[in-house]
């Protein structure tokens, strides 16, 4: 087995030394290069076409983030942050996220001593990912025809590894009068205030970070918190509630539990997708909520990060469609309007 070629991308010898130590560590992977700018790193990735890139924020010339915006949009491939402003739930790393990093560690602190720990599991699972130049799409993404008014549904919605960029994609196409929309995107505490924050200013319906008893009320989107609760649809469909609970498919926030609670409570009157991730959380969700006569769509592998939660739901039937990224956001609003 050839081991997993990562070039590390730090302004700082020591931190690139640190960073090259953590990933070597770990026998699967090796360095194959390090570069203290975005201009040297431009020329290694020409040169050892690495696997995986990490790269940190503050650099001289070009700063992380612009020049992680260049390499998505010219060369896209797997990259992970790691810098002090990354920090889980930073800005930061939500517009890192936003732009298409994979994940984001913070370099070690005294309140982080151990960051580095976690640093070649994240680094192999980046290495996971599709990245690739986007596709146009063969028409432009249609959008609701007519007057929208939406009709008595709720919206739910599961979303794990490319999920910022996704539900960034997906959202701004809601109009501002959408029906209640329930999110739950696998991520840490803090991280999906921040996450709910930004899309607030993006989108035009509201986005807020979920709170238990929160009614659910058109123009209004409820993004799960991270941490140990779990999102769910309360008796009558008419409020959010927060449960605790312990890890479901591997995660707390778990899409299942969302998806199950819109099935026993909202029923017909439900519409789900699920979007890129890693693993099978949601897909069992999707089928309880199809099979209680809800309207289930699935994002499509073409357009996925990650094909492994829309392709889990595909292969046991519960996504009643498949959309790419840019047709499922209208595809969901077009299922909650109102017949006039």
């Amino acid at each position: 087995m050839s081991k997993l070629r990562v070039l590390v991308v730090d302004d700082s010898p020591t931190m690139r030394q640190l960073v090259t130590r953590a990933l070597e560590s770990d026998p699967a992977i090796t360095v194959a290069g390090t570069a203290g700018s975005a201009l040297e790193a431009r020329e290694l990735i020409k040169q050892l076409n690495p696997d995986v890139m990490t790269l940190d924020v503050e650099m001289p010339e070009m700063d992380g983030l612009s020049f992680l915006e260049r390499v998505m949009r010219l060369r896209p491939m797997p990259v992970v942050m790691v810098s002090t402003l990354t920090a889980q739930g930073t800005e930061t790393a939500i517009s890192a996220l936003a732009l298409g990093a994979v994940d984001c560690v913070v370099k070690p602190t005294a309140a982080h001593p151990d960051s580095f720990g976690k640093l070649p599991a994240k680094v192999k699972i980046a290495a996971k990912v599709k990245r690739r130049l986007p596709e146009a799409e063969p028409d432009p993404a249609p959008g609701f025809r007519g007057a929208y008014q939406p009709a008595d549904k709720v919206i739910a919605i599961g979303s794990s590894t490319g999920g910022v960029e996704a539900l960034i994609a997906v959202l701004t196409r809601f109009p501002a009068n959408c029906a209640p929309t329930l999110i739950t995107q696998h991520m840490p505490p803090v991280f999906t205030r921040n996450l709910a924050q930004r899309l607030d200013r993006m989108c035009a319906p509201q986005v807020l970070e979920a709170s238990h008893g929160a009614p659910l009320k058109a123009g209004t989107i409820y993004v799960a918190p991270g941490g140990d609760l779990h999102l769910e649809v309360a008796a009558g469909g008419q409020t959010c509630v927060l449960k605790p609970g312990g890890p479901v498919n591997g995660h707390c926030p778990s899409v299942d539990r969302l998806f199950m609670s819109m099935a026993r409570h909202v029923g017909p009157r439900g519409v789900g997708a699920l979007l890129t991730g890693m693993g099978r959380d949601g897909a069992q969700g999707l089928l309880d909520m199809r099979r209680a006569g809800a309207r289930t769509f699935a994002q499509d592998e073409a357009s996925s990060v990650v094909y492994g939660m829309p392709r889990a739901a595909v292969e046991i039937g519960a996504a009643e469609h498949q959309h790419s990224l840019a047709r499922i956001g209208p595809a969901v609003i077009e299922a909650t309007a109102a017949r006039i």
